[in-house]
């Protein structure tokens, strides 16, 4: 440890007074955990805002005169710039590291979101969606960043889901809220308006609480900081023998099957998750005959579900992990499974024409697909500390593809076919490709570079 580091934590561990435990042994603080709701509220947030324009679609499309295409393309203008800002923004937060680049990002897309609010047709919208892309980029890998660096090796899985959790619970959060603020202020407009100030509060918090080193938190103690140290230097060691160098660079784990792994089944995820985020209200009001409260209403049980799965399914891969079993062991398992079910769940969707059975079927599908949140642990078992914000930053632009290709592919076949049946059907291939890449990936050690 530097000087410097020692000093610090010796000013720390004064101001924290430390408490006993058994035997007179220092307990540790839980800085780490807070640290971490702190980011599912963070991420919550950013699902809200990204989300906001589908359920207030119904109207948008009324009053700007949409035809499915242009809502297909209106609904992916997000995901352009936000996919093609992942890698550089992962090499930013590995080199500036990530609370700046959080902060920056919440203030930015606070302010993009408020003014998406005083959009006058399709162009402005779009060119609003363009700029909320660019300034949320920065958050997931900056999350998967903060894993890396905060959590202990046996407490990734939960830091991972905990991390990614936010997004059905800020898309389930997000039907009810903006469709309170509609209903609240009479105005689609106000309510993105609100949403973006609330936004640009929360970097502020971000700012206040978010520290790149453990050390440098006053709420730390010594006994938090050493646990999280001892798990660090058992990963540089475990990387030292497998001949990880920790350089920091991106195109030397293209040669891998494992980051390949990692890409294809993000992008399989997302062209589920996306797909049902972008479309899925709007699937509610027209396939179903939904009003804008009831899709409200099953947009929050939908999601909700799938924030409660992902929260389950890191738990049980921590505890499982514990016991002795292998990564590959849990996380093909759990992820094999998965997999399975999304699969199943989504040919039901496409046969019931039962609302109510479709909302269930939805709602497991969701609860068993953000199991795969897991992923945001592996850009630190693939890439160590050193590089898990680039290899974060990868995989999100890998999914992220999916991001903008499926609202524009969805929109083209419901103009076309004037049915979602061909829709679902696509979900379920973007579900088989997520399956055959978990099964592939090998999560039991850092890659050699």
């Amino acid at each position: 440890m530097s000087p410097q580091n020692t000093q610090l934590a010796t000013e720390e561990t004064q101001e924290n007074e430390p408490t006993s435990g058994k035997n007179g042994v220092q307990r540790r603080t839980n800085v780490r955990w807070k640290l971490f709701i702190l980011l599912l509220v963070l991420v919550a947030v950013n699902y809200i805002d990204r989300g906001s324009i589908s359920v207030a679609l119904p109207i948008i499309q009324k009053e700007f005169n949409l035809p499915p295409e242009l809502v297909g393309l209106l609904l992916s203008a997000f995901f352009w710039t936000y996919a093609l800002m992942q890698i550089p923004v992962g090499w930013l937060i590995d080199k500036f590291g990530p609370r700046k680049m959080v902060t920056a990002s919440c203030i930015g897309w606070g302010a993009a979101t408020a003014a998406s609010g005083f959009a006058g047709g399709f162009l402005s919208m779009f060119i609003a969606r363009l700029g909320i892309g660019v300034t949320e980029a920065g958050v997931m890998p900056a999350g998967g960043k903060l894993n890396a660096i905060w959590m202990h090796k046996k407490e990734r899985g939960r830091g991972a889901t905990i991390l990614d959790a936010g997004a059905p619970l800020g898309a389930g959060l997000g039907g009810i809220l903006i469709t309170w603020l509609i209903a609240s202020t009479g105005s689609w407009r106000m309510s993105f308006i609100i949403a973006g100030a609330a936004t640009i509060l929360m970097g502020l918090a971000v700012w206040w609480y978010i520290r790149d080193n453990p050390r440098q938190h006053k709420g730390v103690n010594e006994a938090e900081a050493a646990y999280i140290e001892a798990s660090h230097a058992e990963d540089d060691a475990e990387a030292a023998k497998e001949g990880a160098q920790g350089k920091r660079a991106l195109l030397p784990y293209l040669k891998f099957r494992s980051f390949w792994a990692m890409c294809f089944g993000w992008l399989g995820f997302n062209g589920v998750f996306y797909g049902l985020l972008t479309w899925g209200p709007l699937y509610l009001a027209q396939a179903k005959g939904f009003d804008l409260k009831t899709i409200g209403w099953s947009t929050f049980v939908i999601f909700g579900a799938g924030f409660v799965g992902e929260i389950l399914g890191g738990i049980i891969a921590d505890k499982w992990r514990a016991s002795g079993a292998s990564a590959n062991r849990v996380m093909r398992t759990l992820l094999g499974i998965s997999s399975v079910v999304v699969v199943g769940g989504l040919v039901g969707v496409t046969v019931v024409a039962d609302p109510i059975t479709a909302v269930v079927l939805l709602s497991v599908v969701l609860f068993f697909l953000r199991w795969v949140g897991l992923f945001w642990s592996i850009p630190s078992i693939l890439g160590g500390r050193t590089n898990a914000g680039v290899l974060g930053g990868a995989m999100n632009f890998s999914g992220n593809i999916a991001g903008f290709v499926t609202p524009i592919v969805v929109g083209l076949i419901v103009g076309a076919t004037g049915s979602y049946t061909w829709a679902l059907l696509y979900f379920v291939g973007s579900a088989v490709v997520m399956g055959v890449s978990v099964l592939v990936l090998d999560y039991n050690k850092r890659l050699p570079v």
